[in-house]
């Protein structure tokens, strides 16, 4: 296989950025300190992190970031917080200065703020920067020879990501990795790589961290967490853990199976599109065969499907209602001289805006991104909800200009005799 834009071959040394994959890198890390007597994990963040103390969020205990109980939504651990450079610490300060969302240890919602804290946490309890601790505590440990922590640089070797396009995929230019998006999604590892790690993490044994300390990674972690555990999300039907990751134009899976001592490992260089494109049936599929598992497949995806042509088509639509409209411009002048005609002219305003307001703002909160993170994962959504939005205020201001210029003075103001 070859990477589309660039004639490097993929090999199981290749590496790959594994996205959210390396949430079990820092919760492996921060397991390896508590067992070092560094932290406690009922710890309050803000015993260990000064930005934290006297904070709304300092609260939130050690176990709580862990699970995702902590109480920050999806949105805030999606939200960028302002540092160009993305540093981890000054990220963190910025996170600590958020209100959570949810009273800690309520509420399960995933959330990249809740990893990217431990990995300050770790910084602060072992005295190393992110990057360097991994290496020297899990990577080098494990013979993971072709993989290393976001560092802030760019690095050629990477498998190049591709990002979908209306049903077809392009290449993501190469870009650096910056140190604030390590703990959460910036390992970047080989297949080789992870399949080492994931042997590790089955094999029973005391090595990087005791045998009951991986065991408990693999358990549900309170109530509230009922489906994960410490970095790792739990199928109690299958007995598996895994983990998904997702960056730009990368899609990743890992899935152990602790009582079998079997894994398996699946990094694709592309991104999904919505309904078309979408790499999560190749992953699971290959995960299934590979470890026996049941796959049910996830169908055709036809509503996905629908919903993104509805999106991609509707801009093309209101330009060509554009060019009706000044075609039947004269029809709509008529139209201002009675209340239904008004009526006719001015609701469409109403709705394009209130629709306009849905697409930019409704749907990203749902999705649980803002635009920005959107226009980087799936450029053609992100382009197809502003063009739908921008077009269809458009086309309803395009219809009122029409119906208001142009008139005699007699047209625009009728007499008791018209």
């Amino acid at each position: 296989m070859t990477l589309l834009g660039g004639g490097e071959a993929v090999t199981a040394q290749t590496p790959f950025v594994t996205g959210s994959i390396s949430k079990s890198f820092t919760a492996l890390a921060i397991m390896q300190l508590a067992e070092a007597g560094a932290l406690d994990l009922d710890d309050a963040v803000a015993e260990h992190l000064d930005a934290f103390a006297d904070r709304p969020a300092g609260d939130a205990t050690i176990r709580q970031l862990l699970s995702h109980t902590s109480g920050y939504s999806t949105l805030q651990g999606n939200s960028a917080t302002g540092d160009a450079e993305g540093r981890l610490a000054v990220e963190v300060e910025a996170l600590a200065a958020l209100t959570p969302a949810n009273a800690p240890g309520t509420t399960w919602a995933y959330s990249n703020a809740n990893y990217q804290i431990l990995g300050r946490v770790i910084e602060e309890r072992s005295g190393q920067p992110y990057a360097d601790y991994v290496a020297s505590k899990i990577l080098e440990p494990v013979g993971m020879a072709h993989s290393f922590a976001a560092d802030g640089t760019a690095h050629p070797e990477v498998a190049r990501g591709h990002l979908p396009w209306f049903g077809t995929k392009r290449p993501r230019p190469p870009y650096a990795f910056p140190t604030g998006s390590a703990p959460q999604g910036g390992i970047v590892a080989s297949a080789e790589d992870l399949a080492r790690y994931a042997q590790v993490m089955v094999n029973g044994q005391d090595d990087i961290l005791s045998a009951e300390g991986k065991a408990a990674m693999l358990q549900p972690a309170s109530e509230a967490s009922p489906h994960y555990g410490f970095g790792w999300f739990l199928d109690p039907q299958n007995g598996s853990a895994w983990h998904s990751g997702a960056s730009p134009g990368t899609e990743t899976l890992i899935t152990l199976v602790p009582d079998t001592r079997s894994a398996a490992v699946v990094l694709v260089n592309a991104g999904s599109g919505v309904g078309f494109g979408e790499t999560a049936p190749l992953s699971l599929g290959i995960t299934a065969r590979a470890l026996e598992l049941d796959d049910d497949g996830e169908g055709g995806r036809w509503g996905a499907k629908l919903t993104f042509l509805l999106l991609a088509l509707s801009p093309l639509a209101f330009l060509a209602c554009a060019a009706w409209a000044w075609l039947g411009r004269d029809a709509l002048r008529a139209k201002t001289s009675s209340a239904f005609g008004l009526f006719s002219l001015w609701f469409p305003l109403l709705s394009t805006a209130i629709v306009a307001a849905l697409l930019t703002g409704l749907v990203p909160r749902m999705i649980g991104a803002p635009m920005a993170t959107i226009r980087r994962f799936s450029p053609d959504l992100a382009l197809s909800l502003v063009a739908t939005a921008i077009t269809g205020v458009a086309w309803a201001l395009l219809r009122l200009g029409l119906a208001y210029t142009g008139q005699t003075p007699e047209a625009a103001h009728p007499t008791a005799d018209q």
